[in-house]
């Protein structure tokens, strides 16, 4: 991928299924309040984020991009509500 953000932006790649535990899959369209993404690209003036990183941002942020067929957002790093660990 080559999509280089400017300044304190992020790229990030939207993770469109969530399988819960069970076996329950739970897409896109039944999240209400906010989304998962992993952090493909960082912007020069971001602090905090790192490439890889699993975030958590609020639904109505960034903006949708389409590149090679895939789909990603790219927001400002305070947009970014949190970074998710491992279990």
């Amino acid at each position: 991928m080559h999509i280089e953000p400017l300044e304190n932006r992020v790229v990030i790649k939207l993770l469109e299924e969530k399988v819960r535990p069970g076996g329950i899959i739970i897409p896109t369209e039944a999240k209400e309040k906010s989304m998962e993404g992993i952090v493909m690209t960082v912007g020069p003036d971001v602090r905090r984020l790192k490439e890889g990183d699993t975030v958590l941002y609020s639904k109505f942020v960034g903006t949708e991009v389409i590149y090679q067929g895939e789909d990603f957002l790219i927001m400002k790093e305070s947009e970014v509500l949190a970074i998710l660990g491992s279990e």
